[in-house]
């Protein structure tokens, strides 16, 4: 005798919004709500990141904020959290937002067993539908950075594409001097 299991409520992004409480690592994917559990690496990486990212801005004028995990509407089906994300200073947040009314143009999803499909597949097409400048997929499995970018601002989809390995340099013209030596991310 087969167990018949219904199919998932879809939720919108306004319910989505709704929900009562914080709801950590809780995104809208697809009208789905998923919730993840990141581990250790994933967070420490995204930690290393966050300080490399410090390290740099502090005494460089309008090097922009970058944070971590921010409600990020998407779509009616789709609200992201990307693992970190990078603005200018003419887009900083006030201490009281909550979540962006735009995507951010560097968006970065470090690898999770439970969420890495959606990363390469379903939000990697949506952020770039959505204007996303910059997206790096860290792909702690493999210690590689994907980088999908845009080569001019008015470019309609990702036209370069690049696999970085530990032996490379990571940096993006949306933060010029900003060098990472992934050989130091990928030993955390």
């Amino acid at each position: 005798m087969a167990l018949a299991v219904p199919a998932p409520m879809k939720m919108t992004a306004d319910e989505f919004f709704a929900l009562p409480g914080e709801l950590p690592h809780a995104q809208l994917i697809n009208g789905e709500l998923v919730v993840n559990s990141p581990a250790a690496r994933h967070q420490r990486i995204i930690l290393w990141l966050s300080h490399l990212f410090l390290s740099f801005a502090e005494g460089q004028d309008g090097a922009g904020e970058l944070g971590m995990e921010i409600d990020t509407p998407i779509d009616r089906w789709n609200v992201y959290k990307p693992d970190l994300w990078w603005v200018p200073e003419t887009r900083r947040l006030a201490g009281s937002d909550n979540r962006f009314t735009s995507p951010p143009p560097l968006v970065v999803e470090v690898r999770s067993p439970s969420t890495w499909r959606y990363d390469i597949g379903t939000k990697l097409r949506n952020y770039e539908a959505s204007g996303v400048a910059e997206v790096w997929l860290v792909d702690t499995a493999a210690d590689v950075v994907l980088v999908f970018r845009r080569r001019t601002p008015d470019s309609a989809r990702f036209d370069v594409e690049l696999e970085l390995t530990a032996s490379d340099t990571l940096s993006t013209p949306l933060v010029p001097g900003w060098d990472i030596d992934l050989t130091s991310l990928f030993a955390r």
